[in-house]
């Protein structure tokens, strides 16, 4: 759902910036005028996009650190159940635990 949200705010944003885009054509004023402030929305335009897509660069790198984060957890969660399940059966079996056998 959170992913729709972001989705109509894009359409939303991509429609400001059409709208503006024509009325600025439908302005009266110079051509020279016109064009200007043409080039200087769509500059602007530029930046919010460079803008949006290095937070989303962050976002995702952030996102990425957090799973290795998880994933290295769940590994030494996994690791010490092992560990116990094997102390578990040498005590249940009488196994020595400095034997010296190999597992």
């Amino acid at each position: 759902m959170a992913e729709n949200e972001h989705s109509g705010f894009l359409w939303f944003l991509a429609g400001l910036g059409i709208g503006a885009a024509v009325g600025i054509l439908y302005a009266p004023g110079a051509g020279d005028e016109t064009r200007q402030r043409i080039r200087d929305a769509a500059e602007q335009g530029r930046q919010n996009v460079k803008d949006r897509a290095q937070q989303v660069r962050d976002q995702a790198g952030t996102w990425v650190e957090k799973g290795r984060d998880y994933i290295a957890q769940q590994k030494d969660q996994f690791r010490s159940a092992v560990d116990a399940g094997k102390q578990a059966y040498r005590e249940a079996t009488g196994e020595e635990t400095g034997s010296g056998t190999a597992q």
